[in-house]
C-alpha cells in the first residue's frame, strides 16, 4: 500500500507539471485551432535552459525565467515561419522543433545534463504543494487573460476570423500572441520537470504532443455538458487523471517502454467515448424535437 501511495503521489506531481503544458497547448489547439507541433522542441528547450543556468550556479528561479522567455521566442519563430514565409502551420511547428533539437544540444553541450547536488526551485519544500501552487497561479493568470479584450479576441480567432476582421483587428496578431504564450508555458513545464527529476534529456519532448492532447481530451470529457468547469480547470484535471492512469498501469507491472502505447490507447478511448456521447446526445435531441 505504501508503494501504491508513493506511486500515486509521484503521478500527481508529474501531472501538475503536465497540467501547465496542457494549459499552454490549450491556447493554440483548442482556441486558435492551430495545431502546433513545436511543443516537442519547446518542452526540452525549457528543461535544458533551466538545467544549464542552474549548473552555472545561478538562482534556479532565473533558470525558470530563462525557460519562459526562450519558450516564447520559440513560439515567435513558429509564427515567423507561418506568417512571413507562408509555411503551413503543421510544417511551421515541425521546422521549429527540428531546429530546436540541435539548439538544445548546443545549449546543453550533451544529450543529457544532470543536476545532482545542485540547488533546485523546491528548497526542500513538499514538491506536490509547490507544484500545485504554480499550477493554480498559471490557471488564475490564464483565466484573467481570457477575460480581457485581447484574450476574448484570441478565443474568437480560431472560430471566426472574419468577425475579428470586422471588429477592425488583425487575427494574425492573436495567432502570434497565442503561439508565444503557449510555448512560454510549455517551456515553463519543461523547466519545472528538469528541476523535479534532476536532469534534462534531449528525448524529453518525444511524443509530448500526445500528452498535451490526452490531458485536454480527458479534461473535456469531465462534466462535458457543464459550464461550471473552466477550460483551465479541465486541463489540470485531465493531466492529473492521465498521469494517475499511467502511474497505476506502471505500478501494476506495465513495461515502461509500453507507456507511449498506453498513452495513445487512453487518447483513443476518450475520443471514442466523446464521439459516442455526442452521437447519443444528438439522437436524444432529435427524438425530443420529433415528440
Amino acid at each position: 500500500m505504501t508503494g501504491l501511495l508513493s506511486s500515486m503521489l509521484s503521478s500527481i506531481e508529474v501531472g501538475l507539471i503536465f497540467s501547465i503544458l496542457a494549459m499552454g497547448y490549450m491556447l493554440t489547439y483548442k482556441y486558435l485551432k492551430y495545431y502546433d507541433l513545436s511543443l516537442e522542441g519547446t518542452y526540452p528547450l525549457g528543461a535544458f535552459l533551466a538545467a544549464v543556468l542552474i549548473q552555472q550556479g545561478l538562482n534556479p528561479y532565473l533558470g525558470i525565467l530563462g525557460a519562459i522567455i526562450c519558450g516564447g521566442l520559440a513560439g515567435l519563430l513558429t509564427y515567423f515561419f507561418y506568417k512571413k514565409i507562408k509555411v503551413d502551420p503543421l510544417l511551421s511547428g515541425i521546422l521549429t522543433l527540428t531546429m530546436l533539437y540541435s539548439i538544445n544540444l548546443k545549449i546543453g553541450g550533451a544529450s543529457n545534463i544532470t543536476l545532482a547536488g545542485r540547488e533546485d526551485i523546491f528548497f526542500n519544500l513538499p514538491k506536490w504543494s509547490f507544484l500545485l501552487i504554480i499550477a493554480i497561479l498559471v490557471k488564475i493568470a490564464i483565466d484573467y487573460y481570457l477575460k480581457s479584450e485581447v484574450g476574448y479576441l484570441l478565443k474568437i480567432t480560431g472560430n471566426n476570423r472574419k468577425l475579428v476582421k470586422q471588429l477592425g483587428k488583425n487575427p494574425d496578431t492573436y495567432i502570434m500572441v497565442g503561439l508565444v504564450l503557449s510555448n512560454a508555458l510549455i517551456a515553463l513545464s519543461g523547466g519545472l520537470m528538469a528541476n523535479y527529476q534532476g536532469f534534462a534529456d534531449i528525448q524529453m519532448g518525444t511524443a509530448m504532443i500526445v500528452t498535451g492532447l490526452a490531458s485536454i481530451i480527458i479534461g473535456d470529457t469531465i462534466m462535458k455538458s457543464s459550464d461550471k468547469l473552466k477550460d483551465t480547470s479541465r486541463a489540470i484535471l485531465g493531466a492529473l487523471i492521465y498521469r494517475l492512469i499511467s502511474g497505476l498501469a506502471i505500478y501494476l507491472g506495465l513495461n515502461p517502454n509500453d507507456l507511449k502505447l498506453v498513452t495513445a490507447l487512453i487518447v483513443i478511448g476518450f475520443i471514442a467515448y466523446n464521439n459516442y456521447l455526442g452521437s447519443r446526445n444528438y439522437k436524444r435531441m432529435v427524438k425530443n424535437v420529433g415528440n
